[in-house]
This record gives C-alpha cells, structure tokens and sequence, in this order.
C-alpha cells in the first residue's frame, strides 16, 4: 500500500483566493486617530534609566551600545539625543524612568495576526495538519468586519508586549478585506509591513493595496508573499519581478516542513532569480550545507520563529551555521502556532533550542545576540535598520521601558540576561511608536480592552456559526 506524499504548503493554501467579500460590511472610515494629538506626540524625555541599552556601539558601550543612569530625548517622532543629564525644553514631558531598563523596540519579522482567530487550534497536529483544519478552513469563513477584529486584537497584544514593527504576512483576501485589515493595523499604533500574497489572477491587487491603503499611511510599508516552489516557478518569478517594480522586499515561506524539500523552494528561488538581500526567507529550518552557503553569498535574509517551529514539530534551525556564514537572521512570533505575542519567551527559545541541540552554553545565539536579533537584527532583515532598532540620534523614536521591580523579574542580579530568561510581556510599562506613547504605567493608551476582547469573541462566534 502506497502512502499519499504529504501535501505542500503551496497545495494546501491553493484556492484561499475563493473567500467570499463580506456583505454590509463598515467602510474603513476616517484614518486619524484620538491619541494621535499633540499630547501622545509632544516632544519626550525619558529621564534617568538605569539601563540603557542602544543597540548601537557608537552611542554606548559593547556591541549593545550600553549606557548606564542615562536619558532619552523623543522629537518629532525622532530620537533627539541620548546621554546623560539631558534637558527638556519649558512645555516638553519628561517621565521618570529611575530603575528601569530602556531599549529600540522589538521587531518581529513574520506574524499573521489574523490567526488570533485560531489561538491553541489543532495543537496535536504538525504544520501541515493545522494549516488544513485550522488555517484554511477557519480563513475562509472570515468576513471583513470580523477581521479587522481579529487583527486589532492582535496588534494591540503585540503592542502592549513592546513589538513595535511587525512584519504581517497576509494570506489572498479581497481589497475589501485588506482595507479593515489595514485599517485595524493603523488603528492600533503599530509599525507596519503588509506583505501580500495574491494569487496570478489577482495580481493586480497587490500594486492596488500598496498605492491606495499603504502608501498613505506614515507607518507602513509594503512587501510581496509568495510560496516557493518547482511546480510554480513562473509565477514565482513574476511576483519576484512585481516586487522589484514596487521596490519592496519578497517574502516566502522555505523548507518549514521536512516534506517541502520534494518541492525544491531554493532551486526555484534561483531559477526565478529571486535570490537576494532583497529576499526574505521564513523558517528555513531544513537548509542544507549548500544552501547556507548560497544564502549567505547572494545576502539572503531569514525569519527564525522558534515557539511556531516547536509547537508544529518542524524542526530546529541550523542558527550557528547560518550565524557562521553571515546570514542575516532575525526573530518571528508566527501568528496563530505562536499563540500570544511574547517576544521574552521567543528570545529565550531560540537560545535554548540551540543549547538543547548542541549541548553547549555557549552557541550562538548568546543572551546578548538574541537581544540584537530581536531589534536591530529584525530591522537589518526588512532593510529598515536605517530607520528603526536601535536608539540612534535620528531614527525613528520607538522605545520600549522595562520595569525589573516584579515578582518574576527582581532582585537584581544580571539584567541583561533577566531581560532574556525572566522578561514577561507585563514588565513592559511604556511603548513609544514614532515617538507616540501607545503605553503608560502598564496599560495602553486610549484602548478599551474589554470592547477590543469582546469584539473579538463576536467575531469568533460568527465563525463557528458559519462552520
């Protein structure tokens, strides 16, 4: 008896293209916001941190750009300046930040936040099992309205856990759809990159999406999905070729499952010609030493999502090899197989994963390096380090505060390596996006969660309903 090969995540994802528009949907409405007034932007001191950490070894000590009792100054969405016994201008806030630790926000490179719809669904199952009863099944029944929920919801929880970029990688919806998608993201605060996947009849949506509902808004970008494969090098070379008309990254699932090999991804990347540091490769668990090699010599960048790899038993990436070639890595939460977003516990899984495998505490990624890849190194990987990751006179002012004063954090003994093995999503107590502050004192800004909560169940509800 002949086993039936297991299906690729090209063939399983085939059709999602299908789902109905919704019908009485809300418009988008207005895109401004209430907190989006001189009070949340006003010009920002954050005075007297007892950690800093920069991510920039010119503006501070070691490869963290570490200073010590030191300020921030917030101006214009910007960094304005960063040292000690800074001064506010007459009018300009200033927030106490004396025992905290301040560092750039974490950035996380490959979310479907959509899939808060699907929070602990199929948890006996391996990727391609969850995608069939979780993920395409559950898409499919998701109108327009009930996803601007579902996303809101998770954007919000993405905040308030100190993600301050997220990369969203979106499955083939309508345009209608992308606009409560879209809108759910601006609404929350965040920092965005929509990346779209289409199929080819629909090509056209994605320069439509990026010139009509991203390109206004100041705080997102554009990237083009794809899945790779041998069976669809064609297409794959024709939205490689729509990415660099648009002038935006390509961004594709690879060798997440042991099975995708028989589909070939990297040769059809190679022979679309998409291999490139323009190219952003998620999972990438089952390169081979070859591979690695080719990787790094055309500047490929990659998505490590350690908590998704572990919950759908895809594997371990080779993270040192990789590390060792120069590959750019940085860190992922991955929606739905992820299940909350906690940036703490995906850092502390992706150095324990390689010390579990290798049996030495001293592989890469150390504290200090995973540190790195959960801001500055997910900024290098979306080309967007130029402008966010780390504390930097000039960039983008997104700025998260520890407190370490909590039952799972203190006493104090070494904070870097707290951050990392003790941090929990509460310990953030404000978060800054633009300069904008989204958090105080532990909770978000102008957001009622209860409503946010049980617009979401309402939304949960209507899918069950339509099963």
């Amino acid at each position: 008896m002949t086993e039936s090969p297991e299906p690729s995540r090209r063939r399983v994802l085939a059709g999602l293209s299908s789902i109905p528009l919704a019908m009485g949907a809300p418009p988008p409405g207005d895109r401004s916001r209430p907190d989006d007034g001189p009070e949340r932007s006003r010009p920002t001191l954050l005075r007297g941190a007892e950690l800093l950490l920069t991510m920039d070894p010119q503006v501070g000590e070691g490869p963290l750009g570490i200073l010590r009792h030191a300020d921030v100054l917030m101006r214009r969405g910007r960094i304005a300046a960063v040292g000690r016994r800074l001064r506010a201008r007459p009018g300009e806030r200033v927030v106490d930040v004396s025992g905290r630790i301040v560092l750039p926000g974490f950035v996380d490179i490959h979310n479907h936040l959509w899939q808060s719809s699907i929070r602990g669904g199929c948890g006996g199952q391996d990727l391609y099992g969850w995608l069939a009863s979780c993920n395409s099944a559950t898409l499919a029944r998701i109108d327009a309205q009930d996803m601007y929920r579902f996303v809101r919801l998770a954007a919000l929880d993405a905040l308030q856990a100190g993600v301050t970029t997220v990369v969203d990688w979106v499955h083939p919806i309508p345009y209608e759809t992308s606009e409560h998608y879209i809108r759910a993201l601006d609404d929350s605060g965040l920092r965005f990159v929509y990346a779209m996947m289409q199929t080819t009849a629909n090509a056209d949506l994605v320069p439509r999406v990026k010139k009509e509902l991203l390109d206004p808004l100041p705080l997102a970008s554009a990237q083009v999905s794809t899945h790779a494969g041998m069976a669809t090098v064609d297409r794959l070379r024709r939205f490689g070729e729509l990415a660099r008309d648009l002038g935006v990254m390509l961004n594709s699932h690879v060798l997440e499952h042991r099975t995708d090999r028989g589909d070939d991804p990297i040769g059809a990347l190679r022979l679309a010609g998409a291999l490139g540091p323009d190219l952003l490769m998620n999972h990438a668990i089952h390169l081979t030493d070859d591979e690695i090699a080719l990787a790094a010599e055309h500047q490929v960048r990659v998505a490590h999502c350690p908590l998704s790899n572990m919950r759908l038993a895809s594997g371990v990436i080779r993270l040192p090899a990789l590390h060792a070639h120069g590959v750019k890595v940085g860190l992922g939460h991955d929606g739905g197989t992820n299940d909350t977003s906690d940036m703490f516990s995906v850092m502390k899984a992706a150095v324990g994963l390689q010390r579990a495998v290798h049996q030495d505490p001293e592989v890469h990624p150390t504290i200090p390096a995973v540190l790195r890849m959960a801001t500055l190194g997910g900024a290098e990987c979306v080309g967007m380090a130029d402008r966010i990751g780390s504390l930097t006179p000039g960039k983008c002012a997104d700025v998260v505060v520890l407190d370490p004063g909590t039952l799972n954090f203190a006493p104090r003994f070494d904070w870097i390596g707290q951050i990392v093995l003790n941090g929990q999503p509460p310990n953030v107590s404000h978060v800054f996006v633009d300069g904008r502050m989204r958090k105080a004192h532990g909770t978000l800004l102008d957001v009622d969660t209860d409503t946010v909560v049980r617009e979401a169940e309402i939304a949960a509800a209507h899918v069950r309903d339509t099963a």
